[in-house]
Formats: C-alpha cells, sequence, structure tokens
C-alpha cells in the first residue's frame, strides 16, 4: 500500500499484512552485546542451562523487530507511535 493514511482513514476490522524478518543467532547475540547481555541471550552453550534450554533473543529485540514490520506495514502519514500495543508479552521465547 502506497498511500499515506490518517488515523481517521482506519476502521475497525481493518488488516494490514507485515512481510517477514529473518533472525539469526549472530543478530540475537550482538543486540544482547549492546543492550540486553544475559547469558541466554549471548552464549548459546551457557543457554542449555537456563529455563530457556537455549539462546533466545531478548524480548526487546523481537519487540523493535515487531515495530519495524508494523511501520512499514501501516502506512500512517505521521508514523505510528508504540505501534498501537497497550499490551506486551512474550508467551514463547525466540
Amino acid at each position: 500500500m502506497s498511500e499515506k493514511l490518517y488515523l481517521d482513514d482506519l476502521y475497525v476490522g481493518q488488516k494490514f499484512v507485515s512481510g517477514g524478518y529473518a533472525l539469526d543467532e549472530a543478530q540475537i547475540i550482538a543486540y544482547a552485546k549492546q543492550f540486553d547481555p544475559q547469558v541466554f541471550h549471548l552464549d548459546p552453550e551457557a543457554a542449555k542451562n537456563t529455563f530457556f534450554q537455549g539462546l533466545a533473543a531478548s524480548g526487546w529485540h523481537t519487540a523493535s523487530i515487531s515495530m519495524r514490520l508494523v511501520t512499514e506495514s501501516i502506512p500512517l502519514v505521521d508514523g505510528v507511535i508504540g505501534g498501537g500495543m497497550e499490551e506486551l508479552a512474550w508467551p514463547q521465547p525466540t
């Protein structure tokens, strides 16, 4: 969709489809080193002994990726603040 929308253009039930995003181990570790340096985000071997039982992406990393996908798929004139989220949860690790 190339035309820019205003909030008044949106309606209940309207749907937008985002693209995908490939996330790999190197990205997970690089993000964690800079923003969320916990063992289960940094070290695949040590992460096996945590409650994730393996490397897991930071929730903040996955939220940032989600925000990118939202902003790319909903072409609002003045941008999307907060992605329209009222609640944020991580029910499963990435």
